[in-house]
């Protein structure tokens, strides 16, 4: 692929190890999931980097993302089935994630590289996608150096994700 899939455009199914947050792991396609609801796909580099922490706080503590009603967040690295359960720990998420060592789930959505033409990496990149796998929304990590040290701005994803779904956010009165 030319570089990352772009928004209007429909990613081929693939299948990977998915952990759950109780710590289940099974193959699981990506066609199975959007048919559940629409999924926020977001690929990082390795679970414990500062950057893929600081990310994954994010999305945590955004408690739209969290709660899980209109969208499902599903991370996405080549760190294996355990490493993914302590980092699920740890961080107290409500997140699955896939496990990409052949980085197979990243060829497909073209955001796999090389970093200093050396080490195969998924960029840092969000993908959001509808009940046809097809890209309603997209984000892509630019840092200079190393698009795998951009944070992805979760207000800014939750913004395009509530004006695709065309939903609005519950009124909290201020609490």
């Amino acid at each position: 692929m030319d570089g990352p899939i772009a928004v209007g455009e429909t990613v081929a199914d693939v299948s990977a190890t998915l952990v759950r947050p109780d710590g289940t792991a099974t193959d699981v396609a990506l066609d199975d999931l959007v048919a559940e609801r629409p999924v926020l796909l977001s690929f990082y580099t390795l679970d414990f980097s500062p950057d893929c922490i600081d990310e994954w706080c994010s999305f945590r503590d955004f408690d739209w993302f969290a709660s899980g009603d209109h969208v499902q967040v599903v991370g996405c690295s080549k760190s294996s089935a355990g490493l993914h359960r302590r980092f699920i720990d740890h961080l107290d998420l409500s997140f699955p994630l896939y496990t990409d060592p052949d980085l197979a789930v990243s060829d497909a959505f073209g955001v796999t590289y090389r970093t200093l033409g050396i080490t195969r990496r998924s960029r840092r990149s969000c993908f959001f996608l509808d009940s046809d796998l097809t890209v309603r929304y997209r984000w892509l990590g630019e840092h200079w150096l190393d698009p795998t040290r951009d944070t992805p701005p979760v207000s800014e994803i939750h913004d395009a994700i509530v004006e695709e779904l065309d939903v609005s956010d519950p009124e909290t009165f201020g609490f």
